[in-house]
């Protein structure tokens, strides 16, 4: 129940955010190499897609919001990271932020929420069209039995392609 409430507070934040600037909107997708100690193994593979919005606050500073859902082996959630982008060069732009992570398919064992610190790089290859390469640090220990023999963080690669419309 919580998770809606926070979700829902997001949306609302991005949606006002983005109606009062200067915005572009897309979709993405791409694929994921995660890491960690339980439940998925060592390292695995998987895919995500989703929407997300380009606002320039600045021509030296964007926020990028996006809803993301990631899928790997048995876990899938809806990332919702919020992205600092600042342009370095022409085409070429860093993105950091924060991301959100709202576990669908958690069990006895797996806490709901995750968070994480997303770091990364994103190329334009022309006016609708960006590369996207980023690793998601994840922060929140996902084991809910709190044993600190066995904590369960997620890390992940992920790249991927974007289209603005």
């Amino acid at each position: 129940m919580m998770k809606k409430y926070i979700l829902s507070a997001i949306a609302i934040f991005t949606i006002g955010f983005v109606s009062a600037q200067n915005a572009k909107f897309g979709v993405k997708g791409g694929g994921v190499f995660a890491s960690s100690k339980i439940m998925i193994g060592d390292s695995d593979t998987g895919f995500y897609v989703g929407g997300f919005s380009d606002v320039a606050v600045s021509e030296k500073f964007h926020v990028q919001p996006e809803v993301l859902y990631v899928y790997i082996k048995e876990l899938s959630q809806i990332q919702v990271p919020i992205l600092a982008k600042v342009p370095v060069v022409e085409n070429f732009s860093l993105l950091a932020g924060p991301n959100f992570g709202f576990i669908l398919n958690t069990d006895s064992y797996v806490k709901s929420f995750n968070f994480g610190l997303d770091f990364g790089a994103s190329v334009d290859v022309s006016e609708d069209f960006s590369l996207d390469l980023k690793y998601n640090l994840g922060l929140t220990d996902l084991n809910k039995a709190g044993n600190s023999d066995s904590s369960f963080k997620i890390n992940a690669l992920l790249f991927g392609l974007g289209y603005k419309f």
